[in-house]
């Protein structure tokens, strides 16, 4: 099983920046693809970025692509989500999502297998 717990949300400006952590625990974390998906009130979940294993590989939604960043730090068992030019429609609690070692990012986008318990991003004007 992995745990994943998200920190770094709040409130900022349009315009403005935020930069979100998740943190997971067990050895496996290296082994296995991540991603971050947001749910906007009254909106369902929607995928925003998935990373390779290794780092290599990334995958953005259309929305985020040139604004958001997702790495990923091995090390510290720590995936990131570098979050620039937040716009007001950004404004979401962004989930940490984690997938299994056979999943493509691509694959995790559409079925991730672990969630983590979410951090509230708003955006002002």
């Amino acid at each position: 099983q992995v745990q994943l717990v998200e920190t770094g949300g709040g409130l900022v400006q349009a315009g403005g920046s935020l930069r979100l952590s998740c943190a997971a625990s067990g050895r496996t974390f290296s082994s296995i693809p991540m991603g971050w998906f947001r749910q906007a009130p009254d909106r369902e979940r929607e995928f925003v970025a998935t990373i390779s294993w290794s780092g290599g590989v990334t995958y953005y939604s259309d929305p985020v692509k040139s604004r958001f960043t997702i790495s990923r730090d091995n090390a510290k068992n720590t995936v990131y989500l570098q979050m620039n030019s937040l716009k007001p429609e950004d404004t979401a609690v962004y989930y940490c999502a984690a997938g299994s070692a056979l999943q493509s990012v691509q694959a995790v986008a559409v079925n991730p297998q672990y969630w983590g318990q979410g951090t509230q991003v708003t955006v002002s004007s």
